[in-house]
């Protein structure tokens, strides 16, 4: 087990250490958790009062905040203490599942397929006609590349993923188990004669950016036609639904079960918040932020935040939960 001592941490981090710790240091930890042997983080006052109870040897603090160290105890303040402790994350981050070999023998890779250099591919592996894959490219078991789809370079999928015909994918993305990219829109009519649902075709595809990484179990539907298309950046949590022809901008966010009707629009930065809706043909420009649990029926303005059902100003919605909750006193 890798360790490493108070002063290894700080050199990683460049902060002011203030105390001393002998405890070689054997990971991270929540301070209520923490053995003696952990170092914890705060980032912000409320956690303060769970320092002195805390058998953590040493801690990372935000460099706003007042704190003493205690016996062979030690403090690291420093910018911004969850970006810091990401750093020590890194550090502590066990190995990646290995491969015994690069490319298994159960996997089935269609002769027209190009294939990058120090791809790894696993057990029960599809890859389809004219895929092409860039170079580090990791398939894990039971991944599922159709044809024609393209995948940058360094991106990892990880397994019980589809990708389906057509799409395109930048490098060094990420995308976690039971993604779903490029499956048909959700697109119906009524028939004419009345005697039920007509399918409208789906012939578009999925692109996808760089440093793109999507959660597990989430969905990128295909474009009725022209492309869905996810930007730079961006980064989706498990259970996002992202319908067909819908655009993000460039680093975007989407929390878990929030998801985007068809033909949606995010500027550069959008934040939508967990359990959020997205109206289709809406717009939300850049820097908007959505709250949680909201329902987004019409445009957001560049930089504005809106909370509700429906979704508006999120002070305006604020003063009026305050009202409802002064009358529900009365």
């Amino acid at each position: 087990m890798a360790s490493y001592t108070i002063q290894d941490i700080n050199n990683l981090l460049k902060g002011k250490l203030i105390g001393n710790t002998t405890q070689h240091i054997e990971g991270p930890e929540e301070l209520k958790n923490a053995e003696n042997h952990h170092i914890s983080f705060i980032g912000s006052t409320k956690y303060l009062k769970f320092w002195e109870d805390s058998k953590a040897c040493a801690v990372v603090v935000n460099d706003n905040l007042t704190l003493e160290p205690g016996d062979n105890r030690a403090i690291i303040k420093v910018k911004n203490a969850d970006l810091a402790m990401a750093k020590i994350l890194e550090l502590f981050n066990p190995p990646a599942p290995e491969f015994e070999t690069d490319i298994h023998p159960s996997a089935v890779i269609h002769e027209t397929a190009t294939i990058g250099n120090g791809c790894k591919i696993g057990a029960n592996c599809y890859v389809g006609k004219d895929v092409e894959l860039g170079n580090g490219v990791i398939l894990y078991p039971n991944v599922c590349v159709f044809d024609e789809t393209s995948i940058g370079d360094n991106t990892v999928v990880w397994s019980g993923t589809v990708i389906r015909e057509r799409c395109i994918i930048g490098s060094h993305c990420i995308f976690h188990t039971n993604v779903s990219i490029g499956a048909d829109g959700f697109g119906y009519r009524p028939s004419d004669d009345g005697g039920g649902l007509v399918k409208i075709p789906q012939i578009g595809n999925v692109i996808i950016g760089h440093h793109v990484e999507i959660g597990a179990n989430s969905c990128v539907d295909r474009a009725k036609f022209s492309s869905t298309i996810i930007g730079d950046g961006c980064k989706i949590d498990n259970l996002v639904q992202i319908a067909h022809n819908s655009i993000m901008g460039r680093s975007c966010i989407m929390a878990g079960h929030s998801g985007l009707a068809g033909s949606v629009t995010l500027g550069d930065g959008v934040i939508i918040g967990g359990s959020a809706s997205i109206k289709d043909h809406t717009t939300i420009h850049s820097g908007a932020t959505v709250g949680a649990g909201s329902g987004v029926v019409g445009d957001i303005a560049a930089g504005k935040t809106v909370l509700g059902y429906p979704a508006q100003d999120a002070r305006d919605m604020l003063k009026q939960w305050v009202v409802m909750r002064r009358l529900a006193k009365k």
